[in-house]
This record gives structure tokens, C-alpha cells and sequence, in this order.
């Protein structure tokens, strides 16, 4: 049957050997079979800029997509917190198209709304803050100026910074708002919504404005190796 597949929070890194395995299985068996993916974010751990394609370790995710995209499968990729970053130098690497965030589909029947998921989590407003500046059109005109060097140096800082600020945080502050999902949800005219960032692993129903909204959450590949597949059916969970 016809069908797309989604992932996100892959956070591939030459320091995760587990999940970039997991990734090359699973782009040469299940990703073939679908007539799209979409990769909701975070493909990478950090996306310092596109003059980073020549690293070893991109090159080899990018040679992966190529395949992919080579065998028929059309590739769709959102930014995420952790690849912010990533332009159209890497998606024209890719054979991929960058898409905004949130994108409206309309699929198999059913509209949908993607995206990363990170705008949902707005309890969070140390976060929400941060990720305000960093979307400013100056401010990335302006980190990219500086050398590749300089800009892994920071965002290393950044991760470090991040890993302790997690630990002193209720962990309800880092889920999605539910409000905020409603009041998506009633923008775009209540469609089925897919997203990731929040490592929660879920199928959720909101009720909005008497509407029955189906939310998937997608999982991260840190812990458990999964994708949604999609098809004329509706949606179900693949673990691999």
C-alpha cells in the first residue's frame, strides 16, 4: 500500500554509532518502500553551517539520503533546535527539500500539520527566549560570518549548557502546551498533527472547538528506534 514514513530526533553524530547504524538500516529496507520520508527535525546533534559538508562523518548521512532519494523516495526535511542551521546547499546535497515550519499536507485524504515541535513547548520561556533570537534572520547572518571553528566551539557550549539547565527543570515544563497545541490545531483548520522534539512517543486526541484532532508524537532514536507510517488507512508506530 502506499505510504510515508516520518522521523525525527535522530541526533546523528560521529559519537553515536548506535543511531547512525540504526539510520543506514533503515534508509537501505523500510525507507525504500515508501513514496516519501519526512525527517521532522534534528537530523543532526548540531548543524554548525553548510560549510560543513565536507566533514567525514556528514558526508556519509548525506551519501545515505543520496541513495535514498536515487531509489525514488522523495525527501522532505524541517529544521530543528539542534539543526537550525541547515540550508539549501545540504539540501541540494540530499536530493531533499527543506520545507518551512509548520507545513500543511494533504495526505492520502487527510490534512496534516507538521513540525518540529519546539514552538509547542512554550511553558518553557527560558527556551522560548532563546529560540526567538536564534531565528532572527540578523542573528544567524551574523553566527555564520564567524569561523566553522569558532561556531562548533560555541554550540558545544550551548549542549553543555542545555544538559544542566534540563536537570533543574520540571519535566512538564519541556512537554507541548496544550493550549498551544489548540490554539495550532484552530489555525489550520484542525488537522491531524505530527511532531517531534519532546522524545515522547504518543498518540494523543484533542478535542478543539468540537473537532477530534489526532496528535502523533514522534520518538527520538537516542532510546528507541522508530518511525510513522502513513498510509490511506491513517497512522500507526514502526519500531526496527
Amino acid at each position: 500500500m502506499p505510504h510515508t514514513l516520518f522521523i525525527s530526533d535522530l541526533h546523528l553524530g560521529a559519537d553515536q554509532a548506535h543511531s547512525f547504524a540504526a539510520f543506514r538500516r533503515f534508509i537501505a529496507t523500510l525507507a525504500p518502500q515508501a513514496e516519501a520520508l519526512y525527517i521532522l527535525g534534528d537530523l543532526f546533534e548540531y548543524w554548525a553551517g553548510d560549510d560543513d559538508l565536507d566533514d567525514e562523518f556528514h558526508a556519509q548521512v548525506i551519501a545515505a539520503l543520496c541513495s535514498l532519494a536515487a531509489h525514488g523516495t522523495k525527501l522532505y526535511v524541517l529544521h530543528g533546535n539542534r539543526d537550525l542551521l541547515m540550508g539549501d546547499a545540504l539540501a541540494r546535497a540530499c536530493h531533499a527539500k527543506l520545507l518551512n515550519d509548520p507545513t500543511l499536507l494533504h495526505l492520502y485524504g487527510t490534512t496534516t500539520l507538521i513540525t518540529h515541535g519546539d514552538m509547542l513547548c512554550t511553558d518553557d520561556v527560558e527556551y522560548q527566549n532563546f529560540r526567538a533570537q536564534v531565528h532572527e534572520p540578523e542573528f544567524q547572518k551574523n553566527f555564520l560570518a564567524q569561523p566553522l571553528s569558532a561556531r562548533k566551539a560555541y554550540i558545544e557550549q550551548l549542549r553543555q549548557h542545555s544538559m544542566v539547565a534540563k536537570q533543574n527543570k520540571d519535566s512538564a515544563i519541556m512537554d507541548v502546551n496544550d493550549d498551544a497545541v489548540a490554539a495550532l490545531l484552530r489555525e489550520y483548520h484542525y488537522p491531524r498533527l505530527i511532531h517531534g522534539h519532546t522524545h515522547r512517543p504518543d498518540r494523543h486526541e484533542h478535542i478543539v472547538d468540537g473537532h477530534r484532532c489526532e496528535r502523533w508524537v514522534l520518538g527520538d532514536w537516542d532510546r528507541q528506534v522508530s518511525a510513522l507510517r502513513c498510509d490511506a488507512q491513517g497512522c500507526h508506530s514502526v519500531r526496527f
